[in-house]
């Protein structure tokens, strides 16, 4: 997948969160950290559908990741609406990317161009580019 000028990535899981951009050119793409906000996953009703696999009761963890990943979708679709962001890669593992799809905004899938379901957040960005562009 190419990324395109001013392209930003989000990598998320269900705990970190990693803004970035694309200050270079879709030939030879430069991924940099942009100021990520802190998200405030306290809005764990967001995450009500999950349960333990073992004891079909809410999982503590599941309901804290899922409320962080929907602070984080509720952020991008924020930005997605104020024109903050014309395009949009998402990188996350695959339980998050599920989770994120539940919240977004018609502005922000109009501006996504490509998901990745992968863990990324602990890796570098030449990792991340990498992976971007093998997708």
């Amino acid at each position: 997948m190419k990324i395109s000028d001013n392209t930003h990535v989000a990598v998320i899981d269900g705990e970190r969160f990693v803004w970035l951009r694309n200050s270079g050119t879709e030939a030879d793409p430069q991924l940099e950290a942009v100021d990520t906000p802190e998200m405030d996953g306290t809005n764990r009703s967001q995450g009500g559908q999950r349960h333990s696999i073992t004891s079909g009761e809410p999982a503590g963890n599941d309901l804290d990741e899922a409320a962080h990943v929907a602070a984080v979708a509720e952020w991008l679709n924020h930005q997605a609406k104020t024109n903050k962001i014309e395009n949009l890669i998402v990188v996350a593992d695959k339980r998050s990317l599920g989770e994120l799809r539940r919240h977004y905004h018609v502005e922000l899938e109009q501006r996504l161009v490509g998901e990745i379901g992968k863990e990324m957040t602990n890796q570098s960005l030449g990792d991340i580019t990498a992976a971007i562009a093998a997708a």
